[in-house]
């Protein structure tokens, strides 16, 4: 996953940029670079691949300065190659820029840019942000860097980290954080400046760090920094002391790791969708599945095999499979699946869902596949595991290292990349025309986004948790697609809260769960603007008849329901096959705020283990 460190001071920038890009390359990357200013120029060195080819590169060709920025990429737009590795830079040399994060309106851009005579060098969106704030450097901002930024990223689209370095004024960095796309923290010390995307980065220059919110801009200095918004107003922010404890480290700003891996959700689902959507063709390639359109033809029917969490991530992805593809989907635990003498052979393909890799029984289910000659694909978070060893396919979920033992950002990234091959096997199967996936493609694009935006309510989802934290039991309920959101929201807050709360469709309630419904019970209702939604009124009326307690997810401009539920938090509108997906980040945080209300160890709930190995 993309990381990005910079240094302004007076030590030679290079050793400290290529050592903070070491210590992130726990994230994952497919290619890196560095950018310093010397000589009066701005030189750039990449690379395809690994650090240590950067390291080779900088070698033969030295390069040295005291401020610089380097950047590990995650290919989102264009291939893993060296011309589409950061930094990048502005056509007349005089700015170059890292950035995390996807530009949604890049294509729109790219071509007023290229009609204005901007000759492009890569196939990335953010190729388009420094020739962006070059044009407005040279009309508008009189060359200063600061203001031609500011300038530059209203125009942009999506979340966004992004820090820029200039030839005009190389005395400064400038750092911009829209939304959630990731981090960006500010290191200070004597005489010298840091800027990273995650702490441990630059954690050995130094503890004492602040951390920009969403909107703010830095222009960091080798003597000072100043906060600003991006309008211009300045942000009185007083670094904090950061203990030197790797542990601590890694959890960053945040109190518990299960906290700070919902909240890498927004770059999670940038990393997954990185190098599977080609953007400018209307294409999904998914290489490491090994499947051609002849094969693809051939399968009549999928099986999902999963336990947990990825049991109802694969609930959803049946919704996008069937309708995306065409297929029949059926979605089956794990540990069922093998001692019911299944039906496969070879026109069947077996999904098997699993964070670690290593779940006993989603390998038994796999093994099973392999004996009955079925097609087995696997979407794994665990690189080189075995599941992704055995399977004929794979799809890594690229959500980087889950610590929490409740998973959170694995399974939207499993969500997402389910999205992926529904829309990969109708393409291959000729179910999706170019224009259809297109329409997909940007959905996709701008769900980071929203992502972020979601995750905006977390102020409103404590306060919500310290009025429901003290009672015993929860009912979820959605239909369609979010019926296994309400699953996965009642498992989240079983799971770390101790509290008993089931997930249920919501046309069954009369068929049983009513009669649990009093003043004593809680209904979070999964109520978002969609062919059900009149539906899911009716059923939050029958709550209300009974004195429930209503929590409604609803959809952004909805007024009707603030009659019908006791408390509304309103999700961004967005496609009804990738609603779930900001549903599920809501009821994360509402689980997550309810155990910590209540004293629960959130990281390590008791009975619970991170992969389980044995039946």
């Amino acid at each position: 996953m993309c990381g990005i460190v910079g240094y302004v001071g007076v030590r030679d920038a290079v050793p400290i940029i290529l050592d903070g890009l070491q210590r992130l390359e726990y994230r994952g990357y497919d290619s890196v670079g560095v950018a310093l200013y010397a000589d009066n120029v701005i030189q750039v060195r990449r690379q395809a691949g690994k650090l240590a080819n950067l390291r080779q590169c900088v070698e033969a060709e030295p390069v040295s300065g005291t401020i610089g920025i380097g950047h590990t990429r995650w290919a989102t737009h264009g291939a893993p190659v060296e011309r589409n590795a950061h930094p990048h830079l502005s056509m007349n040399g005089e700015f170059v820029v890292v950035h995390n994060g996807i530009v949604e309106n890049y294509l729109e851009l790219r071509e007023e840019l290229s009609a204005e005579g901007v000759i492009f060098k890569s196939d990335t969106d953010t190729e388009v942000i420094v020739q962006l704030i070059e044009e407005f450097a040279s009309n508008g901002a009189h060359g200063d860097v600061a203001e031609a930024t500011r300038l530059a990223v209203q125009q942009l689209r999506g979340a966004h980290a992004i820090v820029v370095m200039s030839r005009r004024q190389p005395d400064r960095l400038v750092a911009v954080r829209i939304g959630n796309a990731g981090g960006i923290a500010v290191g200070t010390g004597e005489h010298e400046h840091f800027i990273a995307s995650d702490i441990p980065a630059i954690l050995d220059y130094t503890h004492h760090m602040l951390f920009l919110e969403s909107r703010q801009m830095a222009i960091v200095k080798r003597d000072s920094y100043e906060i600003q918004t991006l309008g211009g107003q300045s942000v009185h922010a007083l670094p904090q002391s950061i203990p030197y404890d790797p542990i601590s480290a890694v959890k960053g700003e945040f109190k518990h790791f299960m906290q700070k891996e919902i909240f890498d959700q927004a770059r999670s689902i940038t990393d997954t969708i990185g190098g599977r959507v080609d953007f400018e063709n209307s294409q999904v390639v998914l290489p490491s599945l090994n499947l051609t359109a002849e094969r693809a033809q051939q399968i009549e029917r999928v099986v999902t095999v999963a336990c947990g969490t990825s049991y109802y991530s694969g609930l959803i992805g049946k919704f996008f499979i069937e309708q995306l593809a065409r297929l029949n989907v059926e979605v089956d635990y794990g540990s069922e699946y093998r001692y019911r003498d299944p039906i496969l052979d070879e026109t069947t393909a077996v999904l098997a869902i699993t964070q670690s890799g290593e779940t006993v029984d989603t390998l038994a289910a796999m093994e099973e596949a392999r004996d009955k000659g079925a097609l087995v694909w696997s979407i794994v978070n665990a690189v080189g595991s075995q599941a992704m060893r055995i399977a004929d396919g794979y799809i890594s979920m690229n959500a980087g290292p889950e610590i929490g033992v409740a998973s959170t950002k694995a399974f939207t990234t499993s969500v997402v990349d389910q999205y992926l091959l529904a829309l990969y096997l109708g393409q291959l199967r000729g179910k999706l025309a170019p224009d259809a996936i297109r329409i997909h493609a940007q959905a996709l694009a701008r769900l980071p986004d929203l992502v972020g935006r979601t995750l905006e309510l977390e102020g409103a989802i404590r306060e919500l948790a310290h009025q429901v934290y003290s009672y015993t039991n929860f009912l979820y309920l959605g239909r369609g697609i979010n019926y296994p959101i309400a699953l996965e929201g009642a498992l989240k807050l079983k799971e770390i809260s101790y509290i008993h709360a089931e997930g249920y469709p919501a046309g069954e309630m009369k068929h049983g769960p009513i009669a649990l419904i009093d003043e004593q019970m809680p209904v979070v209702a999964i109520a978002l603007k969609d062919k059900v939604y009149d539906k899911m009124l009716s059923q939050i009326e029958q709550a209300k008849a009974r004195d429930a307690i209503v929590i409604a997810l609803a959809t952004e401009g909805d007024t009707v329901i603030q009659t019908k539920a006791d408390h509304v938090l309103y999700l961004p509108e967005t496609s009804p096959l990738l609603a779930p997906v900001l549903s599920v980040v809501a009821l994360q945080l509402l689980a997550y705020d309810v155990a910590v209300r209540r004293g629960a160890d959130v990281d390590q709930p008791r009975n619970l283990a991170k992969s389980v190995t044995v039946e």
